[in-house]
């Protein structure tokens, strides 16, 4: 430590508590000796401490160094007096080389006591030979032993001891002071949070300091870095992402310096952490949307999400973070299928403002069909967003077809028996709804498409259509009915005599009527007659 092996009362060749008498001899001699380029040694030069300038310029800057009281009590702090026995003989220890027997012998009389009027240069002297150490766990002992004697009653006895006997001296400030002297010579040396592990065994005023200390610098460079980020940012979004990252990387030290100085229930942490959090998360989401439309920029803006995950506080900025992260996430999964799924939408669109017919339900399930398929090798059958698009083709041709039955069910021919349009629309919408019966669906929606299948088949079944084998090429194939007859060449069939009967039924009804009530009586007996076509047929298809 340069403080201890340039200190002015080493170059001075002297104690720091030597007197007036004893300090103007030392100079005299060493002064005199450098003027004519020769060097004195001196016992207390301490060989472990390295070699030693005494030139007449660093002889004349150690000597002015210790003039002023406040000096003289700054510079014995990071040296050795001799205020007692036990000093005396650490130091004779000392100067023959023995380190260990000198720690033994101050470590007696400071370790796990209190700083006294008999002890004070001890606690002084060990701290000084501890502060020289390479190990951690020594200099942070030497840290604690001067905190403990500067911040002791004590401490004027050592002021009074390496000063004038007048001098006062403020403890809390030369703490502040010796504080400042250890950071500038740790500065570079150790990190920050290293540096504070290295003064954690000191008081809670010292802790309190050095928090101040280190806040101070870390706060600034965390808002000025954000502030710098937040302009960028505006006027070059393509480049959110190096922008956010290097953001994130600057401020990780300094923010995990604050966060061990204050811990994360500090407010004055809890604000600065959430501030970086929500500019690295705006530089992710500003590089997505900028990018989204060209490229797939998920994983840049995610990973810069996550890193302002890792550092926000604040329940109203993780939300935030995260609704951004699921959302990015559910992009990412169909951007892959991006093409098919507009490609659906668009037939979606088209298709509600399209006329009610077999065809147009025919042509949204084949037409779409193959897109859901390479949606759900991609995606799996269980992702939403396919499962979704897969429901709403189903449900849309679904509705189209229930629409064109229920029309032709409707139709008064069909009332009078010309069933010829109806069996028609029902073989096209029996293969159609064969194919959307293979797409996937929702347990609801699936649900209803049985039921409405069902229905389609029950109806087909009692018009003699066959449900098994449906085909859209059977709409130019003569309707064939369930009962089979035998065909000759000299007259009608029976099937086509029988044909005619349900005529005969609604005019026998229609006469009877006009027999009994005139024109009144002819178009009831007609409806009744019509009525009674429905119960016969009904009859003839129950035991067919």
């Amino acid at each position: 430590m340069k403080l201890i092996q340039d200190n002015p009362y080493r170059i001075a060749g002297i104690l720091s508590n030597a007197n007036a008498r004893e300090l103007e001899r030392q100079k005299a001699k060493i002064t005199r000796y450098a003027s004519i380029g020769r060097q004195v040694d001196s016992e207390l030069d301490f060989p472990f401490l390295g070699n030693i300038d005494r030139s007449e310029s660093s002889i004349t800057k150690a000597f002015s160094g210790i003039e002023q009281n406040q000096d003289k009590v700054s510079h014995s702090l990071f040296w050795f007096l001799k205020a007692n026995t036990f000093d005396e003989t650490a130091i004779n220890y000392l100067i023959n080389g023995d380190k260990d027997k000198a720690v033994e012998i101050w470590d007696k009389v400071t370790n796990g006591k209190e700083v006294t009027s008999k002890n004070f240069s001890c606690f002084n002297n060990i701290g000084t030979l501890k502060l020289l150490s390479d190990s951690k766990d020594e200099i942070k002992e030497g840290l604690e032993a001067k905190i403990k004697l500067i911040e002791s009653s004590n401490f004027a006895d050592f002021v009074h001891t390496v000063a004038d006997q007048t001098y006062t001296i403020d403890n809390q400030k030369q703490a502040e002071k010796f504080v400042d002297d250890v950071l500038k010579q740790f500065k570079g040396q150790y990190s920050s949070s290293d540096t504070l592990k290295l003064f954690s065994n000191c008081n809670g005023t010292t802790q309190k300091y050095l928090s101040q200390k280190f806040t101070e610098e870390p706060l600034h460079n965390i808002e000025s870095q954000i502030e710098s980020t937040k302009n960028k940012r505006k006027t070059n979004k393509s480049g959110a992402y190096e922008l956010g990252l290097k953001l994130f990387v600057n401020c990780k030290d300094d923010l995990a310096t604050l966060k061990s100085l204050l811990g994360i229930s500090d407010l004055k942490y809890k604000m600065i952490a959430d501030n970086l959090a929500k500019e690295v998360m705006q530089c992710g989401i500003d590089y997505f949307q900028e990018w989204k439309e060209s490229k797939n920029p998920s994983e840049e803006g995610l990973k810069l999400l996550k890193y302002a995950q890792s550092i926000a506080i604040g329940s109203q900025t993780k939300d935030r973070i995260k609704e951004n992260i699921n959302g990015i996430e559910e992009w990412a999964k169909t951007a892959p299928v991006k093409k098919e799924f507009e490609f659906i939408l668009k037939k979606l669109v088209a298709f509600r403002n399209a006329n009610d017919t077999i065809e147009n339900a025919r042509d949204l399930v084949s037409s779409c069909k193959p897109k859901l398929q390479s949606m759900k090798s991609i995606l799996g059958s269980s992702n939403e967003e396919y499962l979704n698009l897969s429901t709403a083709i189903a449900n849309n041709a679904l509705g189209m077809l229930v629409t064109v039955i229920n029309d032709e069910q409707n139709n008064p021919l069909v009332r009078i028996g010309h069933f010829d349009t109806l069996k028609t629309a029902l073989r096209g919408a029996l293969a159609v709804s064969k194919e959307i019966e293979s797409l996937d669906m929702k347990s609801e929606q699936r649900s209803h498409f049985n039921t409405n299948y069902s229905t389609l088949k029950s109806i087909a079944s009692q018009l003699g259509i066959s449900t098994y084998s449906s085909s859209s090429t059977t709409r130019s194939t003569t309707i064939t009915s369930t009962r089979t007859t035998t065909s000759t060449s000299s007259s009608k069939s029976d099937s086509d005599i029988l044909s005619y009967w349900p005529f005969y039924i609604i005019g026998l009804g229609a006469i009877i009527g006009l027999a009994n009530g005139g024109v009144g009586g002819l178009i009831g007996g007609g409806v009744i007659g019509f009525f009674a076509v429905g119960i016969i047929q009904w009859f003839i298809e129950l035991f067919d």
